[in-house]
């Protein structure tokens, strides 16, 4: 699909799918067009060229069908403020055809999913920026769709509120629910995605561009009970000092991949060395969306 605003392209080239029953990220920096997508995918925006395709349902033609079938929750959801959290919910489920009975067992049941039970008679416009968060969340929940689009959901929320968060998206996946959803926490996409799409100027990269990002050079962090005996290690076994830096949390190494860093652990117990931790320093949707923004400012600046 691509999208023009005024002859200007903000998606050129952007070509994905999402699985039932998985959880795709949507990765790319700021402007990359990552929102204009998912409003085309929303059907809130018309796609300037190209295919799409949401439930089987084209959302030009058939917006109707797209949205029956969809949960959509944008970074920030307005809501009625002087309706009570219970009442946002069923007013939702009406919007949808859902009858009045069934609108408020479904809102019973949402307040309690999404941790609001407490607030269920409250106004909205007295809840927190997390707090509307949820409530955002149940009402894109409120017809039980098959396929989830969500931008920046963990927004505003508490670390509890986020763990049950991820909970709760991994069982909507395991529920077969199609989700596609995008944060700027790469590390929180990572504890819940099953895949990513990373999107750069309006174009997703490629399967063989993300698999080079991914094998390139990574750093790991190493912390040993003695902290000074770790570089000498790594120095005694070959490891060149520029590979290595040493800050405050540890020592990072450069390695090309797992079995590298595989190697590079059992070299480090066989000297002696007492490991109390070894990881990748950032996690993998990180480095590779990295890898490719560096890769992306390297071909525009040889333009």
């Amino acid at each position: 699909m691509s999208r023009s605003f005024d002859g200007v392209p903000v998606v050129r080239e952007a070509t994905f799918e999402v699985r039932p029953g998985s959880v795709t990220a949507l990765v790319g920096p700021n402007g990359a067009g990552k929102t204009t997508v998912m409003l085309i995918l929303a059907s809130l925006l018309q796609p300037t060229s190209g295919f799409v395709r949401v439930g089987g349902f084209d959302p030009v033609t058939d917006p109707a069908s797209v949205r029956a079938v969809m949960g959509w929750m944008p970074d920030t959801l307005g809501s009625w403020p002087t309706l009570t959290v219970q009442s946002a919910i069923r007013t939702t489920a009406r919007m949808y055809g859902i009858d009045a009975e069934a609108s408020a067992r479904r809102a019973d049941e949402l307040v309690e999913l999404v941790g609001l039970g407490a607030l269920a008679g409250s106004p909205t416009r007295v809840l927190s920026r997390g707090q509307k968060q949820r409530l955002s969340l149940a009402r894109a929940l409120v017809h039980r769709p098959s396929v989830l689009i969500l931008d920046e959901p963990a927004s505003g929320l508490d670390p509890a509120a986020r763990a049950d968060l991820r909970e709760l998206i991994r069982r909507l996946a395991g529920e077969g629910v199609a989700i596609l959803v995008s944060s700027h926490v790469l590390a929180e996409l990572e504890e819940m995605a099953d895949s990513a799409v990373y999107l750069t100027a309006g174009v997703t990269a490629s399967a063989d561009t993300v698999a080079r990002a991914t094998s390139a050079r990574r750093q790991w962090r190493i912390r040993g009970l003695d902290r000074d005996a770790v570089p000498a290690a790594l120095a005694a076994i070959g490891v060149t000092g520029d590979r290595v830096q040493v800050d405050n949390l540890g020592t990072l190494v450069s390695v090309s991949g797992e079995a590298d860093a595989a190697a590079l652990l059992r070299a480090l117990v066989a000297s002696g060395v007492e490991i109390s931790s070894f990881s990748p320093a950032v996690g993998e949707l990180e480095h590779t969306f990295l890898d490719l923004n560096r890769s992306s400012s390297m071909e525009g600046d040889l333009r």
